[in-house]
């Protein structure tokens, strides 16, 4: 099992987690009675539920680099394209945009 805490801007918004089921992200509840929430993704809108996907959700899988970047993460890290939970793990940590992608457990 791997995880990682997502953090909308400083804030932590919740917990992105890898099985042998699948994927799934729940907000938590901190986040969701904080002032002004907001949602990661229109995708996954503020509710008290968890978002369950058999593929890595696209929000995610959209935050891993592309062309070269992606070239050179893989060949550093020696990560396969198809482990996009590796992939998101190892490079998301400081990505572009409101969202960062921080592991619980370094040990990837």
């Amino acid at each position: 099992m791997r995880q990682a805490n997502i953090y909308f801007q400083d804030k932590l918004a919740g917990v992105l987690t890898e099985n042998e089921d699948g994927y799934k992200f729940e907000y938590k509840n901190e986040y969701l009675s904080s002032s002004n929430p907001q949602p990661i993704s229109l995708t996954m809108p503020l509710e008290k539920v968890i978002f369950k996907s058999d593929i890595l959700f696209p929000f995610f899988d959209g935050l891993i680099p592309e062309g070269w970047l992606l070239d050179i993460a893989q060949k550093n890290w020696k990560i396969k394209n198809n482990d996009r939970m590796l992939l998101l793990l190892t490079c998301c940590k400081d990505c572009i945009g409101a969202v960062s992608v921080i592991p619980i457990n370094d040990e990837l």
